[in-house]
C-alpha cells in the first residue's frame, strides 16, 4: 500500500494504491480506464471480463457487468448525466451504456476495420457538452471522428505525420468549450482544435502524453510516461507537475478534486486532494 504525499501549491495529494476491493471470486485484469459518476461512484474498466468494475468512494465493490459484450478495453467516459461510453479497442466499436450496463448505442462495425474512417483501433472517446461524441482513432488510424449525439457521423479530420493537426497517436481526448483537446503521444503534444477540426495550437513539454481531463475550473491534466502529471490552465501555462508512481493510461478527476489512474497492471490508485 502507497500512501505518501504528491504535488504543490493548492494541488497537493494523498497517494492511496491500490485502490478498490473486489468482491470474492472477482480478480484484477490490466485497467485501461476509470471515470466517476455524478454520485462519485467509480468505474474501471478492464480487459477481462468482467469489463466494467464498479466501487464507492472509499473503494467498496459495488457492481460489474459487460461480460461477453467488449473484446478489448480501452477509452471511458461517462457523461454528467451519467451515460456511459467505451472505446473497445479491438473490436473497432464505440458503445455507449447506462449505468445499469444496459446497451444504448453502437458506433462503428464491429470486427470491421477501415482506414481513416470509424474505426481502426479506436484509443479514447469525449462527448461535448451539447452530446456530440468524439473519438481519437489512435492505434492504426490517426485522425478524430465527429458524431451527434445519436451516432450519425459528422466529420473526420487528420492525417499520420507530426506537422499542425497530423498525428501518429492520437490517444486521449477531451472537448470543453467548443476545444477539442488530443493527446498526440508520439508526437509529444497536446494538439487543441475547434470542434470543426481546424487546428488552433498545441502545447508541448510531454513525455508520450496519455490522457486528458478538464474540471469544472478549467485546469487541465495531462498525464504522460515519464510517470508524471502536468496540470495547466486552459492557456497552456503550467500550474504544477506531479510525480506520479505509476504510467497512468486513464485518468478522470472526481467532484471532491481527487484524481484516480488505472494503467495496465498498475491497476487503479486514487490521489486524494488535501
Amino acid at each position: 500500500m502507497h500512501n505518501f504525499i504528491v504535488g504543490t501549491g493548492k494541488y497537493v495529494y494523498k497517494v492511496e494504491h491500490p485502490f478498490g476491493l473486489l468482491s470474492s471470486g472477482l480478480s484484477w485484469g490490466n485497467t485501461s480506464h476509470v471515470a466517476t459518476d455524478s454520485s462519485g461512484n467509480v468505474y474501471v474498466y478492464q480487459r477481462q471480463d468482467p469489463p466494467i468494475l464498479m466501487f464507492g468512494r472509499e473503494g467498496q465493490f459495488l457492481d460489474s457487468w459487460g461480460n461477453d459484450q467488449l473484446m478489448d478495453a480501452h477509452g471511458l467516459f461517462i457523461t454528467s448525466n451519467d451515460e456511459v461510453f467505451v472505446c473497445d479497442r479491438d473490436a473497432h466499436q464505440v458503445v455507449k451504456y447506462d449505468l445499469q450496463g444496459n446497451i444504448l448505442l453502437k458506433i462503428g462495425r464491429r470486427d470491421k476495420p477501415a482506414l481513416q474512417k470509424p474505426f481502426n483501433h479506436p484509443a479514447d472517446i469525449a462527448v461535448s457538452s451539447d452530446g456530440d461524441i468524439f473519438v481519437a482513432d489512435g492505434y492504426a488510424n490517426s485522425c478524430i471522428h465527429h458524431f451527434s449525439s445519436k451516432g450519425v457521423h459528422i466529420k473526420t479530420w487528420g492525417a499520420w505525420g507530426s506537422d499542425p493537426g497530423q498525428f501518429i497517436t492520437p490517444h486521449g481526448i477531451w472537448v470543453a468549450d467548443d476545444r477539442v483537446y488530443v493527446c498526440d503521444r508520439e508526437n509529444n503534444r497536446v494538439q487543441i482544435f475547434d470542434t470543426n477540426g481546424v487546428y488552433i495550437t498545441k502545447w508541448t513539454g510531454f513525455f508520450h502524453p496519455m490522457d486528458i481531463f478538464i474540471d469544472s475550473e478549467n485546469v487541465v491534466f495531462v498525464t504522460d510516461q515519464v510517470p508524471g502529471m502536468t496540470m495547466l490552465d486552459l492557456d497552456g501555462n503550467v500550474i504544477t507537475r506531479i510525480r506520479t508512481p505509476f504510467n497512468a493510461h486513464g485518468i478522470w478527476v472526481d467532484m471532491d478534486g481527487n484524481m484516480y489512474s488505472a494503467g495496465n497492471e498498475e491497476l487503479v490508485t486514487k490521489y486524494i486532494k488535501l
